[in-house]
């Protein structure tokens, strides 16, 4: 549809002033065409934007789910006006990854409570949540602190006020709610910061001349988006099977995904790392191994930071 916009007689760019020889504005790239067109030109603009961004999105998605790497390799050659750009991509993932998590949340809590308070209509009593620490039933908090006790922990440290603040947040409900919004609203921020770490663990096992940290960079913005996706449809598939099944059905399907998924991305990796750095089976092999082991030695600390830091913020 680009042949229906009318060009301006006037070769001056109305953006940065620079002369316009063709359609195009070779110092900041506006087209020169007349800025108020016709109503009919304007929904034919906003199809043709939908279009080319609706299958180099899909085209996008496609190629980031079944071909590891092929991506990032486009990219770095310079073709990038047939696929969502890498940042743009990972942002939108992002939004609809999270989006679908707070659903699959806000269903299961519901799920919980409709189950809670069918078991208090037939019982007439609040079923009281079990806490255990070592294998010990833990009724109170005074029992918990005697147990931390008889276990060699000591009093006051930071294990113990760890361990009070899980059993806290497991016998409080709104807590318990409260830490899993927190919970929700910062692994996003996290996540984010932690890329170029990653990125940082890749450029520090290739080769320095060959291999920019910029290239790493794109190469864990398309992982990672793949990371998003998976968790996208993981959560998506729990929201459909939550209108349908119960919830232990639910939790059952949902451990089965979870394993699938873990089991995809760990091999998405290892087939990603192979293409995109061309070294030999077994050196690349190991590399990817050495990485996995190191990044999920760093997520299980920042799991735990970020756990802490929740913890700390309910009160």
């Amino acid at each position: 549809m680009a042949h229906h916009n009318t060009l301006r007689q006037d070769k001056t760019c109305e953006n940065c002033g620079h002369q316009v020889e063709e359609i195009f504005c070779p110092h900041c790239g506006q087209k020169n065409v007349e800025t108020r067109q016709s109503f009919g030109h304007l929904i034919g603009h906003f199809i043709e934007d939908f279009t080319h961004y609706d299958t180099a999105f899909w085209k996008t998605i496609k190629f980031l789910l079944f071909r590891p790497a092929r991506l990032t390799k486009e990219y770095l050659a310079g073709k990038r006006m047939s696929f969502v750009l890498p940042v743009k991509l990972y942002i939108f993932i992002s939004f609809i990854a999270f989006f679908m998590l707070a659903i699959a949340q806000s269903r299961s809590r519901s799920a919980e409570a409709h189950e809670t308070t069918h078991a208090v209509a037939a019982t007439q009593h609040a079923p009281k949540k079990q806490f255990r620490f070592n294998g010990v039933k833990v009724n109170s908090a005074h029992e918990l602190d005697s147990v931390v006790a008889a276990n060699g922990y000591t009093q006051g440290g930071i294990f113990h006020w760890f361990i009070k603040k899980v059993y806290d947040v497991s016998q409080n409900n709104a807590s318990g709610e409260h830490f899993s919004e927190t919970f929700t609203h910062t692994v996003p921020k996290v996540l984010f910061l932690y890329m170029p770490l990653f990125a940082f663990w890749l450029w520090l096992v290739h080769g320095k001349k060959r291999w920019l940290f910029f290239d790493h960079g794109i190469f864990t913005l398309h992982y990672f988006s793949l990371l998003l996706l998976l968790t996208a449809i993981g959560a998506t598939l729990e929201v459909l099977l939550s209108f349908v099944f119960n919830r232990t059905v639910v939790n059952e399907v949902g451990d089965i995904t979870g394993n699938l998924i873990f089991l995809y991305a760990c091999f998405y990796l290892f087939a990603a790392h192979k293409k995109m750095y061309q070294e030999g089976g077994w050196v690349s092999a190991l590399k990817c191994l050495l990485l996995l082991l190191i990044n999920t030695a760093c997520i299980i600390v920042a799991v735990l930071l970020i756990i802490a830091y929740v913890l700390y913020s309910v009160h």
